[in-house]
């Protein structure tokens, strides 16, 4: 199974993002992982919320392929504990889905239709974290999920 994490917009922090690009490289010696970046809207300011809302969901469905397992990040998502979320991506291997996709959405969330496309959302807190943050906060319990199925001493409970 091939994990996806598709995301809007490039990280304009550099130290984040090397940060980012490092969890990437040590998931991808445990799965096959890749982050695919969607470009920024261009004059998104001319835009209102939810014809960027809009917008972004039509460049979201592109990059989606039949078949994919597809999860949201979002605040009104199922939170879980790193030991929990751990378990739900064994599962989620098991099940065999041909892509496990993860979709952090632009800066007002989602278009009602990607949420229509969700098999799930997940919350990776009740707090707001900014959408470079979170990129290195989801990929960095990516990592912890398989250091905590491999049995390696990277997670301590």
């Amino acid at each position: 199974m091939k994990t996806t994490f598709i995301v809007i917009g490039k990280t304009t922090d550099k130290r984040i993002e090397q940060l980012t690009n490092e969890y990437i490289g040590r998931i991808c010696h445990y799965m096959p992982f890749e982050m695919r970046v969607i470009p920024e809207l261009r004059n998104a300011k001319n835009l209102s919320q939810e014809q960027q809302k809009e917008q972004e969901a039509e460049l979201i469905k592109k990059a989606l392929q039949p078949g994919d397992y597809i999860v949201l990040l979002d605040e009104h998502g199922k939170e879980r504990r790193s030991v929990d979320f751990a378990s739900w991506v064994e599962k989620r291997m098991a099940t065999g889905p041909r892509r496990l996709v993860f979709i952090v959405g632009g800066p007002y969330g989602f278009a009602p239709q990607v949420y229509d496309l969700a098999q799930e959302k997940i919350s990776l807190s009740q707090m707001t974290f900014s959408h470079q943050m979170i990129r290195l906060l989801f990929v960095e319990q990516v990592y912890r999920a398989m250091t905590i199925l491999r049995g390696e001493p990277y997670h301590h409970e």
